[in-house]
């Protein structure tokens, strides 16, 4: 119930806040606000976050995505140590339990666009087919903001 009331506000915030944030929902997977940061000219990666939410009954995988604007798009895990962030990939996908929803944040878990074809501006969407375990391939746009 958590996940439903939570989708249920970020839909209400792309209303309120005039940003697209509800990609086209499939069967059990729903994708939520997905946005990057511009990069500066010549940067080789930029970054991705979004919402994922679980509406079946079984777990599922992120198990890859893929975007016309990057060479690879992997999954990668940060975390704070010490006072020294580490980022690592995501070996084997991101679990998303039935019924939960999973976030890819500036904090934690994020999608890495590396080899950029061109660098990502203000205002550009990015196209990305993210892939499951399940065979489900969910198409999203990433707001550059």
């Amino acid at each position: 119930m958590r996940s439903f009331a939570f989708a249920i506000v970020l839909a209400m915030l792309s209303v309120l806040t005039g940003r697209p944030t509800l990609a086209r929902p499939h069967e059990d997977i729903t994708v939520i606000g997905p946005w990057s940061r511009a990069t500066p000219v010549g940067a080789p990666t930029a970054v991705g976050y979004l919402v994922i939410v679980n509406h079946g009954t079984r777990s599922n995988r992120l198990i890859g995505v893929e975007s016309p604007a990057a060479g690879h798009v992997s999954l990668h895990q940060m975390s704070m140590a010490g006072g020294i962030m580490r980022m690592r990939p995501i070996v084997g996908g991101l679990e998303i339990a039935p019924g939960a929803t999973v976030s890819l944040d500036p904090n934690s878990d994020h999608l890495m666009f590396e080899a950029l074809k061109r660098p990502f501006r203000s205002g550009d969407q990015i196209p990305a087919v993210l892939h499951f375990e399940n065979g489900e391939a969910v198409r999203a746009v990433f707001v550059v903001r």
